[in-house]
């Protein structure tokens, strides 16, 4: 006889808020700046080539002193700063990241104990450029299904560890950095619903194939995602309830100005606003991974882009290949 036919077991059922929100947001980003001048020191490049075809200025690499559980240690504590929520109401860390130097200790329960954050949920999550977006959403169910409180979900990645410093196609590309937020109950959706898929086949467009490197096919990056990225977006904004002329900044991964610029223009050609804000951190930033949007998110509240209440369109892609897109109001 299982507890269905016994009339004397019963479970208890745990339900959380209906809805959820951003309470907080916090960056992190090495002191080391490198340039395009300073790459064309050592590479075939120049700083034309490179702003012409990724649309970067400046990234950050971070010395062999700093670790990925570092970066996201210092923006996981400015977002809990900036919520004013203190480390004991912080029921889980989930720690977005494809560049941890070993699977094993995860970054999530370094990151919970160095903050204040005691017996916590903790894991990390690998979905590599879509990663933050993986993990917002994880934190949004969390908190709805009553399985944690707030969630502090933290995009961190140090991909200069794993570039070859000598690839022209990758070392020019990817930065070092960490973006974080803090996600709580809400008395109104303030987080909306996630499309997300993967697109298997693509599986060798970004990998790291001899165990050192990251290598990249970037035209087939560029292909899937100007074709691909602003179709889910506007799903996205359709799941959510609204158009996407309510859409007031879309944020997508900073992974080439040239794919931002395409999915913008797609969706205002579907009916996105002429002055939509569109994210360019990728300027200073480069391509930080699953940290791209929570640093673009903090950089652009901090440069007055964006403002508490603007309703953001978040859109991640990456290796694998997985994508997702969701609808957030800003804190």
């Amino acid at each position: 006889m299982d507890g269905m036919d016994n009339p004397g077991t019963r479970l208890r059922s745990v339900s959380g808020s209906p809805h959820t929100r951003l309470l907080g947001l916090g960056s992190a980003l090495p002191e080391r700046v490198v340039s395009n001048h300073d790459l064309a020191a050592v590479l075939d490049t120049s700083d034309e080539w490179i702003r012409t075809r990724v649309g970067i200025v400046n990234r950050r690499f971070a010395g062999p002193e700093t670790s990925v559980a570092d970066l996201a240690v210092e923006a996981g504590g400015k977002a809990l700063a900036d919520a004013g929520v203190d480390p004991s109401m912080m029921d889980t860390v989930i720690v977005a990241t494809c560049t941890m130097p070993a699977p094993i200790p995860n970054a999530a329960a370094q990151v919970a104990d160095r903050i204040g954050i005691r017996a916590s949920g903790a894991f990390d999550l690998n979905a590599a450029c879509a990663g933050f977006c993986y993990a917002l959403n994880t934190a949004s169910d969390l908190v709805r299904s009553g399985s944690a409180g707030h969630v502090l979900v933290i995009g961190a990645e140090k991909l200069t560890d794993w570039v070859n410093p000598s690839d022209r196609n990758t070392a020019i590309i990817f930065g070092d950095g960490a973006g974080a937020a803090v996600v709580g109950p809400s008395h109104e959706p303030r987080i909306g619903p996630v499309v997300w898929g993967s697109a298997g086949d693509r599986v060798s467009t970004v990998g790291i194939w001899d165990r050192a490197y990251i290598e990249q096919d970037g035209l087939s990056v560029y292909r899937w995602a100007t074709e691909t990225a602003a179709p889910v977006a506007a799903r996205a904004v359709e799941r959510a309830g609204l158009r996407l002329s309510d859409i007031d900044a879309l944020v997508p991964h900073q992974a080439n100005l040239r794919i931002v610029d395409s999915i913008a223009k797609q969706l205002k050609a579907e009916g996105a606003r002429p002055d939509l804000v569109v994210a360019d951190d990728i300027a200073e930033s480069g391509n930080t991974s699953s940290a791209s949007i929570p640093l673009a998110l903090d950089h652009m509240r901090a440069a007055g882009r964006i403002a508490a209440g603007d309703v953001l369109l978040l859109v991640g892609f990456g290796a694998g290949l997985s994508y997702a897109a969701q609808v957030v109001i800003c804190p």
